[in-house]
């Protein structure tokens, strides 16, 4: 099991590596369109592609960040109660934000899946298939909820020893 939850951190860290890196290609597509602008000459789809890498981002940091701690969590009511309670209660938040997050992780590979079909392309100047930046969103809200998922199994093993 600690090879598994190893390798999952391993994931769940590279996971805001990529976010990372598309944060940095929002910043040097608009940079892009904002030098395009002063010289006079127009790049298409910047806009665009901006924007699907800004959800790319988001979505590849949610594991991210849940491992680090950087949600709002209910960490407020939690510090306040004690004992077997706070345990039940942190169980079931997490019960609730798996199925959540499953929720979302499933619909998004769903849409992928019938963009992919019907060979949608996205209304923008860029005409892109838009199963191309969907992907990414599905990639990390799959992500994010086996990362939420591993938070619950850790936390329900370590409610069950201690």
């Amino acid at each position: 099991m600690s090879e598994l939850n190893n390798n999952l951190n391993k994931i769940y860290k590279f996971s805001g590596y990529v976010a990372a890196f598309f944060l940095v290609l929002v910043a040097t597509f608009i940079l892009i369109g904002i030098a395009s602008r002063i010289f006079g000459f127009y790049i298409r789809g910047l806009a665009e592609y901006s924007g699907y890498c800004m959800a790319a981002s988001s979505f590849f940091a949610l594991a991210y960040t849940f491992v680090e701690g950087g949600h709002i969590r209910i960490t407020l009511f939690l510090e306040k109660i004690t004992g077997n309670k706070k345990k039940y209660l942190e169980t079931w938040c997490l019960i609730i934000a798996s199925l959540f997050s499953g929720y979302l992780a499933f619909y998004f590979i769903k849409m992928l899946i019938i963009s992919y079909e019907f060979q949608e392309r996205s209304e923008g100047a860029d005409e892109i298939l838009i199963w191309i930046p969907q992907t990414s969103v599905a990639v990390g809200a799959s992500i994010f909820f086996i990362c939420i998922f591993h938070k619950l199994i850790l936390t329900t093993k370590n409610k069950s020893n201690g």
